[in-house]
């Protein structure tokens, strides 16, 4: 019998913060209503989706998103911190526009060098790839052969797609965009992974905006 696992993995809805253009990180906020329709949006497409099992970013707007994704399903969401997003340190709460002026070079670094990114109190790109990655791996030994769902934040989708397409650190924010609530979807046939989906947004019922 072939041993397939197939992985979900999910950006979280639009935030009160990505409207303002506002810096997360660790920190958190609320869903917006759009961000609330995105999820639920999802949670629709995949409705006849068999998941046996939820994982999520501990942060609250990846669990609430979550939540509305899992919609009646009776699994449990497993929440972890290494699917957090990137810790920005002394950026987190800013906005960006702050931080451009106020830090311009790292700025710079953080979309255009990530791998030489680095603030006071933040982690670096190579860091969230070894806590993300590492976590990925475990969820899929833990379960081989059933379908996974894992909720997490733009910088984490980016570093595993990344590491699944052997894309080099210094093009993860070559498109595609990473847009509140997309879809990606890895489907690994004897551990030989296979991008299916990536970015996909498909199931949204309205345009798309910048987030």
């Amino acid at each position: 019998m072939t041993d397939t696992t197939t992985i979900y993995i999910i950006r979280h809805g639009q935030t009160t913060w990505n409207v303002e253009h506002r810096l997360q990180g660790h920190q958190d906020s609320p869903l917006t209503e759009l961000g609330i329709k995105q999820a639920q949006w999802l949670s629709e497409a995949l409705q006849h989706e068999e998941i046996d099992v939820m994982y999520s970013s501990s942060s609250d707007r990846a669990l609430q998103t979550a939540e509305i994704v899992r919609g009646q399903r009776n699994i449990a969401i497993v929440q972890s911190d290494a699917l957090k997003e990137i810790n920005l340190g002394d950026w987190e709460g800013k906005l960006q526009s702050e931080v451009k002026e106020e830090y311009p070079e790292q700025f710079d670094h953080f979309w255009n060098q990530p791998d030489r990114f680095g603030v006071p109190h933040s982690e670096t790109f190579a860091e969230v790839a070894e806590r993300a990655m590492t976590m990925l791996q475990r969820i899929h030994e833990a379960h081989a052969g059933k379908t996974i769902a894992i909720v997490t934040h733009t910088v984490v989708v980016k570093l595993i797609m990344a590491y699944y397409e052997q894309r080099l650190m210094k093009d993860i924010w070559q498109p595609p965009y990473i847009h509140p609530a997309c879809l990606c979807k890895i489907i690994f046939t004897e551990n030989v992974p296979q991008i299916i989906l990536h970015a996909d947004i498909r199931h949204y019922q309205e345009a798309p905006t910048i987030d």
